[in-house]
């Protein structure tokens, strides 16, 4: 069986707090896009266990890889035979995309359709809160208001159908560890939905905290902001701790790769 596990970006992402746990609250929007990585597991023949990869380099133990460990969890939990995983990246790491989190959450989907498991959706959220913060939101995979760590989620009703995409991911991985180090939270939450009526006012309304702090060290990140917003976005931000910054467009203006180095995505939003 093969899914094709999806990125997500931020509209605005607000760190209210920092918690005794060790974590921060946070209030953000996380919204799917098209952006994907291929996940295939298969039962094993042999009885031995194999992890591989393609597309973009993994740098760590195969079994310190998240769709290891989400397969691993099922396993322990549900006696399950070994398997064969092959994951094709093509989400980057250090990036705010959430790719390792979606890996993690498909594999959890992927793994309980592929033994026919009966475990309940709110089983499963809180088997995903155990591998990340990210992780649950990809469980529905819909846009969604996330809050506490990232891990408390709410149906959103908003539709960017129909708008345009440009992601562009510099030359730069940023730590996420190191973002929420070296941020202040700013104790702001999000404005409330009927606030975001106007697309005009979401540069001003949706702001990323981890920006300055992420941008003063990473001026290059700040200047593929500047140049999206002067390529007419109505809307430009860094998503997540970065280093991807994405701009929302009504209509596609002229664009092309050679504007940007690094990694560059370009789509309509369905």
């Amino acid at each position: 069986m093969i899914v094709f596990p999806n990125a997500k970006i931020n509209l605005g992402l607000r760190i209210l707090r920092k918690r005794t746990d060790g974590f921060h609250d946070i209030e953000t929007i996380m919204i799917p896009i098209g952006l994907s990585d291929a996940l295939e597991i298969v039962p094993s023949a042999d009885g031995k266990f194999a992890f591989t990869a393609s597309g973009i380099a993994i740098q760590c133990d195969p079994e310190e890889n998240l769709c290891v460990k989400a397969f691993r969890m099922m396993q322990r939990k549900y006696g399950l035979p070994e398997v064969k995983i092959h994951l094709h990246k093509a989400i980057p790491a250090g990036a705010g995309l959430g790719g390792g989190s979606s890996d993690a959450a498909f594999a959890l989907k992927l793994t309980r359709r592929l033994f026919s498991i009966k475990v309940c959706g709110s089983e499963l959220l809180e088997m995903a809160a155990a591998l990340g913060s990210d992780c649950p939101f990809f469980i529905e995979n819909k846009t969604s208001v996330a809050a506490g760590r990232g891990e408390a989620l709410q149906p959103f009703p908003l539709s960017l159908k129909g708008y345009h995409l440009l992601l562009v991911k510099p030359d730069i991985n940023v730590s996420t560890p190191w973002a929420y180090n070296n941020i202040t939270p700013s104790g702001i939450p999000l404005p409330a939905p009927d606030q975001l009526r106007e697309t005009e006012a979401w540069d001003a309304m949706l702001v990323n905290d981890f920006e300055p702090a992420v941008m003063k060290t990473y001026p290059e990140i700040k200047e593929v902001r500047d140049r999206i917003r002067d390529l007419g976005a109505f809307y430009t931000a860094m998503s997540g701790s970065g280093s991807a910054v994405f701009g929302l467009f009504k209509s596609a203006p002229f664009v092309s790769k050679e504007d940007f180095s690094g990694m560059f995505v370009w789509q309509e939003l369905c």
